[in-house]
């Protein structure tokens, strides 16, 4: 017997059993009187299996009662035992569509707006292309290289949205077949770019990594999400998708060579997501790409943080100035307060 708010689910052997205690019959004797295993009866008993028209037939010699009668309390009770579990899923459901960003969702068109819960829910599980929203906490669903996600984490359920979001949008862009060492040997062209304006860099970069497999996609930031970027692979190509929210020029580089590193450190598909050591490999790639480690420990040496040499050394390594701040700013060469003169505030359009 299963059960949900408004419905109760008995299984044909409910009655089984009735007939069996009014008759005085073991299960043992109506298993041989059926020509049916012992471990087949219990089961049918309990509900564990479905009752067949041909066990159907055996009751009605065994017991006297119809097949008839057999068959349709089998069909009365699969068809309330899918509202049972229908309902029980909805309510689920409903839970976990109250922890999602849904008024954010709305507001950037991702999905119906809507205030009764239940619609939210069918609109979330159709927005993820899953029967139930519980099953978004299956590894095979949330493949991302990122930290290993949980449904019970109001974070990761924001997380959850703006990837499956990227998906939606990076499946209407056409790509080549997966290339890494193509992406390798881009790289330096890539990096050359960040002295360019968004406006400029926006689309080349979207050109190259589309020739190497690589869908770039720029979303809204979710509040809670706390996310820079995510990376992970969708079908027949690899999709990256990067926050908008107003980035300074190092950060915005940061995020992108760091989903980068994924791919070429081999972090995409991985079932359990990325591990803290990945993600520090992923780190030390991006900040040694862009900025060359051992004449950053020369500079850093020379203890000549003016902003004419920061200056200097930027035109040396042929980034944005602002690169090399935020890299200062975050190792403690200087405060967070000081050469912010020289970082430059993207607004990238979507």
């Amino acid at each position: 017997m299963v059960r949900s708010q408004s419905y109760i689910a008995t299984p044909p052997g409910v009655t089984i059993r009735e007939q069996l205690k009014d008759r005085g019959m073991s299960q043992k004797e109506f298993a041989a009187r059926m020509d049916l295993s012992e471990k087949h009866v219990s089961k049918l008993i309990n509900g564990e299996v479905q009752l067949t028209p041909e066990v159907a037939a055996r009751l009605e010699i065994v017991l006297g009662v119809p097949a008839k009668f057999w068959t349709n309390l089998e069909a009365i009770y699969r068809e309330k035992l899918l509202k049972v579990v229908e309902e029980n899923a909805m309510d689920e459901d409903v839970l976990l569509a109250q922890r999602f960003p849904y008024t954010e969702m709305v507001k950037y068109g991702w999905v119906p707006i809507t205030r009764n819960l239940r619609e939210k829910v069918a609109h979330l599980r159709q927005y993820f292309g899953v029967v139930k929203l519980s099953l978004l906490g299956d590894a095979q669903i949330t493949k991302i290289a990122c930290r290993r996600l949980a449904i019970t984490e109001k974070s990761d359920l924001a997380l959850m949205a703006w990837v499956q979001e990227a998906k939606i949008q990076a499946r209407e862009i056409q790509t080549s077949q997966i290339d890494i060492k193509g992406l390798v040997s881009a790289i330096p062209e890539i990096r050359k770019m960040t002295v360019m304006k968004p406006e400029e860099f926006c689309p080349k970069i979207k050109i190259i990594l589309e020739n190497c497999g690589i869908a770039l996609v720029f979303l809204p930031h979710l509040k809670g999400s706390f996310l820079q970027g995510a990376s992970f692979l969708d079908g027949n190509k690899i999709v990256v998708g990067l926050t908008v929210r107003g980035k300074d020029a190092d950060k915005f580089w940061f995020s992108l060579f760091h989903e980068l590193a994924h791919i070429v450190l081999g972090h995409i598909g991985n079932i359990n997501g990325t591990t803290d050591q990945d993600e520090k490999n992923a780190d030390k790639w991006a900040g040694d790409t862009l900025i060359n480690p051992t004449e950053f420990v020369a500079f850093k040496s020379g203890r000549d943080y003016s902003e004419r040499n920061v200056l200097a050394f930027a035109k040396e390594q042929g980034i944005a100035p602002g690169i090399v701040v935020g890299r200062m700013q975050r190792e403690g060469m200087i405060k967070y307060s000081v050469l912010n003169n020289l970082k430059v505030h993207y607004e990238i359009k979507i």
